[in-house]
This record gives C-alpha cells, structure tokens and sequence, in this order.
C-alpha cells in the first residue's frame, strides 16, 4: 500500500539546509510532549489531507527542475515499516532525502544510513537524562535515544541535533545536553512558542525565553558543538 502523508509543505527553504525542498508528515508518534504543535498528527486525527505515495511523485515529477529535496516529518516517521522504501524511491528520482526523528528507532536510523537512503538527519533532543521521559510525556529508552545519537554523529551525514527550549528546561539542564551531545557537528536552539495548538493546553501558560536568554544559552554552550544556531 505505501506511506499515507497526512500534509504537504510544498516549498521550504528552512527545513533543510542550504537546499530547496517540500516537506512531507506523516501521522502516528510515541511521544506526548506537550509543547508540540503537530497534534492531529500525533494523536493520528484526521487533517482533512491524504496524499498517497503516488500522489508525493506526481507533484515531484512537476517541481523536478526546482526542488533539491524532500524532508519527511511528522509525528515520528520511523515507526512507519514503509519508510525506507519510500525513502529510496525518492533518491532513484534524483531528490536528496531529510529526516526528522526522535530516536527512538535506531535500528530503522542504522539501516537508512548503511543503504545511503537518507542525505541529512534532524534529532530532537527533548531533555536531559534525568527528564527526558517527563519532557516528552511518555516512557523513553534512554539506551536508544543514545544509540541513536552516537549512530548519526559516526554516519558520515550531514545532520543536526536541536532542543525546543520550553522553559521547564533550565539552563544547567541545557549544560547536561550539552555534555550527552559534546563533540557533535551543530545544535540548534528552537524557540518554544505558546500561541499555537498545543497538544497540552497548560504549556500556553508558560512564558518563552527572551531572545536575550537564548542568546545567552548558546554562548555557554558553545564550547562543545562545532556550530551552533538559534531558530525563531
């Protein structure tokens, strides 16, 4: 049958670096973090959209001479079985390939990148240790999620590890990720934002970081990424 998508970006140039690409989501995840936005996609509710893996090359098949890439989002993409097929299909139509995850698959990670399937790997990083299952909102194998980080910084791929900076984090907690992540390429700070359709209301009430702050925390963790970038 293939990958169902449940939304289409059409155009971004944000979500993968230095490349023109669509995004692609795709519903279903094992996490319940509350400051997510994607919520209909976690909670697998309908979007009203529905995009066969047809429907993905058809529209591929007409922005070929303008797109780089494709980045695949959800939701978490690794818990869908179809994924690398998918993946590989793609790369056969000449379009490099993205992914986003939460790391918690590092068996599906290890094998997309021994079949070079995918060209560049986003991890989020929700927390340190000693928080990270209270941060995501849902029981996490911390022995995965290391796995995987070691996997993706000893690939050979281009990725980034990035933390979205809700402000139940603090900043001796951000120094702890800072050392669980010590010698990676480049992290990224992402901006928690309160003004969207959380999947737990109550994370409306807490108040984001001043840029100042984020400015700030990046200063001091500077020493142990190779880059660093804040996001809005």
């Amino acid at each position: 049958m293939g990958l169902v998508f449940k939304g289409i970006q059409k155009t971004t140039l944000i979500d993968f670096p230095r490349h023109v690409a669509c995004t692609l989501f795709l519903s279903k995840c094992n996490f319940r973090c509350g400051y997510c936005y994607n919520t209909s996609l976690v909670l697998e509710q309908e979007t009203g959209i529905s995009l066969s893996e047809q429907n993905v090359f058809d529209f591929l098949e007409e922005r070929k001479n303008f797109l780089d890439g494709v980045c695949i989002t959800g939701g978490e993409p690794t818990l869908h079985s179809e994924l690398p097929g998918f993946c590989k299909k793609i790369k056969e139509k000449g379009f490099l390939v993205k992914l986003d995850t939460n790391g918690t698959n590092p068996k599906m990670l290890e094998f997309l990148v021994k079949k070079n399937l995918v060209d560049f790997i986003a991890m989020d990083i929700k927390a340190p240790e000693e928080k990270y299952s209270k941060i995501c909102g849902a029981k996490a194998d911390l022995e995965k999620i290391k796995k995987s980080i070691e996997l993706i910084k000893n690939s050979g791929i281009d990725y980034e590890f990035r933390t979205t900076l809700v402000p139940l984090l603090s900043e001796k907690d951000l120094l702890s990720i800072g050392e669980l992540l010590k010698g990676s390429k480049k992290f990224v700070l992402q901006q928690f934002h309160k003004d969207m359709a959380l999947l737990n209301p109550e994370f409306k009430k807490l108040e984001p970081y001043s840029k100042e702050k984020l400015e700030e925390f990046a200063e001091k963790l500077r020493p142990f990424f190779e880059s660093i970038e804040i996001r809005a």
